[in-house]
């Protein structure tokens, strides 16, 4: 049984990161708190996509006779553009955190939706 457990680490942590992060965007109030929560919920899509990339007994991708199984490169590539594309949209999410607090004075959910319904 334990050895089922330690196998499956990878797919325990996706689950455990993947709740934290979507527990903090629909709990706290606090923006900056939800950006860095859809962060968390991120990298446990990243750690989801590369534990399943893996082949048993697989070779990079070099051709060569020796090798019969090769490995997919194409995971690891396109975790790699996801991570450039979560710091730019991390970034972006700060940016218009950023606005909203010279706009409103806060960055507290709650506080911004009072004083929207106490405008003209």
């Amino acid at each position: 049984m334990s050895y089922a457990v330690f196998s499956s680490f990878n797919y325990w942590m996706v689950i455990v990161l993947m709740m934290t992060g979507f527990f903090i965007v629909i709990a706290q109030g606090n923006m900056v708190k939800k950006v860095f929560g859809l962060n968390i919920f991120q990298v446990s899509v990243f750690l989801f996509y590369i534990s399943m990339s893996p082949i048993e007994g697989g070779t990079p991708p070099i051709l060569d006779e020796r090798f019969e199984l090769y490995s997919n490169p194409l995971p690891h590539v396109l975790i790699l553009t996801a991570i450039v594309v979560g710091v730019a949209g991390m970034a972006l999410g700060l940016a218009l955190v950023v606005r909203i607090k010279a706009a409103y004075g806060t960055i507290e959910e709650d506080e911004i939706e009072r004083l929207e319904e106490e405008m003209p």
